[in-house]
């Protein structure tokens, strides 16, 4: 028995050592990725970024009263941070920045940032999946991390200019690119080409409804991404897509009014309604909308602000910083927001 054990340790130890001289040899490679022609960067529930942060004294705020009052939980991050951005992912909050993930467990108390290294890979964006997390490093090339673990495996997508990844419930994986939305029903073995309108910035699923960010506003499908349909067009692109309880709601940017407008939709991303009413002053640089609860919240130029009435009036409960926008982020009951530059 003691053999057989030492000879297990012994296979695992080879295990590793291969995963990191192959993340050495991957690394090696200068592959420069093509400049975006759109200078979006978004961060939603399956996406996150890089952003043009400023956190001031790198502020996190959290709330755990549905937003009503706010902490700022960042006083224990290194100074200075740099290009920084943060998601969400089986319960852990993260906050990327210069390539270094700093982490702490959602819910923890007090809050004890742990920091956590790439092992030489520079991973520049990251996108959040049901059960896995994608990078993409510096040079473009694109990575899976080994949940509990500090590596990065090398895995292909279907083109350079990712802009958002989403796994479905049947565990179906769609990429939105500059070129489109992309399908693997594979695990990304293979990929086909479901839509070619235009770029695609953000998906969600709901209910075996998938809703779609695009060029011209908000896209739907209805028979698992083979085909879809423009459901709102306000001349601009769909900012951001979420899921609230009975149906969806969207940020579009609309051309004539030169703002963006916060609609939901509560059958199935058929039809839509404005919810942007008093309190919420237009404005070209909303950067969320979430609902806690049967509130909505708004990362909004002004501050946060939050609506009990579904839009119809909003409550400011934390003003702007230093002219920044909030971007949210809420997990269970607990809601996390950071200040940018020009909401996007």
């Amino acid at each position: 028995m003691t053999i057989h054990l030492h000879k297990k340790i012994k296979d695992m130890k080879i295990q590793i050592l291969i995963l990191v001289l192959l993340h050495s040899l991957i690394t090696c490679q200068d592959i420069q990725a093509q400049d975006s022609v759109f200078n979006f960067n978004f961060i939603s529930n399956n996406t996150m970024s890089e952003k043009n942060v400023d956190l001031g004294s790198n502020s996190v705020y959290q709330s755990t009263d549905n937003g009503l009052t706010w902490k700022d939980i960042g006083a224990s991050l290194p100074g200075n941070l740099k290009n920084k951005a943060f998601f969400v992912n089986n319960g852990t909050f993260s906050l990327l920045s210069d390539f270094h993930l700093y982490h702490f467990k959602n819910g923890s108390s007090p809050v004890t940032w742990e920091k956590e290294y790439s092992l030489g890979i520079n991973i520049k964006d990251i996108y959040t999946c049901k059960s896995i997390l994608i990078g993409r490093s510096t040079e473009g090339d694109f990575f899976q991390k080994l949940n509990a673990s500090g590596l990065w495996l090398p895995i292909q997508m279907p083109n350079s200019m990712v802009r958002t990844v989403l796994e479905t419930q049947a565990g179906t994986l769609f990429v939105g690119c500059d070129n489109g939305i992309f399908k693997s029903s594979d695990k990304g073995k293979s990929w086909k080409h479901v839509f070619e309108d235009g770029i695609a910035l953000n998906m969600v699923e709901s209910n075996r409804i998938i809703i779609a960010g695009g060029q011209q506003g908000i896209l739907r499908s209805t028979n698992g991404g083979e085909s879809w349909d423009w459901v709102l067009r306000e001349g601009g692109v769909g900012i951001s897509t979420e899921v609230i309880d009975g149906g969806f709601a969207a940020i579009t940017y609309n051309t004539t009014s030169k703002t963006r407008r916060v609609r939901i939709s509560t059958d199935a991303g058929v039809s839509w309604q404005a919810i942007d009413g008093g309190g919420l002053t237009p404005t070209p640089s909303i950067a969320s909308i979430k609902q806690v609860g049967k509130n909505f919240i708004c990362g909004h130029p002004d501050g946060i602000l939050i609506s009990s009435d579904k839009g119809k009036t909003w409550k400011l409960v934390l003003p702007t910083i230093k002219n920044k926008v909030f971007n949210l982020s809420v997990v269970g009951k607990i809601i996390y927001a950071i200040p940018l530059n020009g909401g996007c």
